[in-house]
């Protein structure tokens, strides 16, 4: 069985809603998620919600990280979609969980793109020039 990526579906519960109103911070947070997670970052892009909440994806070269947040329920989804097998999505999401100080965390792991009769093993490794 191959799958073109692996996507985890992060439910943080509980977070400091302080942190997770900051859009530094969280698009901090992100970025650096992505890099502990080995990630080729190629754009970054963040809203801030008036009165509150910060929407934003980190969009690497193996696919994106995302987030939304609910300071006013101490709630943050995150999304983490790896292509290929060099990433290592748990990293990220272990840092995200200490970052924004979730109490309890949830978190679902989907095989994206299946292909269960695949002749050969599927190899996808985008390439990109970043600047």
């Amino acid at each position: 069985m191959n799958a073109l990526g692996r996507h985890l579906l992060v439910e943080l519960f509980d977070c400091d809603p302080d942190v997770i109103n900051n859009l530094e911070a969280v698009k901090g947070a992100l970025i650096e998620a992505a890099k502990r997670a080995q990630a080729t970052i190629v754009d970054v892009v963040f809203h801030e919600f008036n009165p509150f909440g910060i929407s934003g994806v980190v969009v690497i070269a193996e696919s994106h990280l995302s987030i939304h947040t609910w300071p006013e329920y101490r709630y943050a989804a995150v999304d983490i979609f790896s292509c290929g097998d060099v990433l290592q999505p748990e990293v990220a999401a272990s840092y995200l969980v200490e970052q924004f100080a979730s109490e309890r965390t949830s978190i679902v792991e989907m095989q994206r793109g299946m292909f269960l009769n695949a002749p050969v093993p599927i190899v996808h490794k985008a390439t990109v020039a970043v600047s």
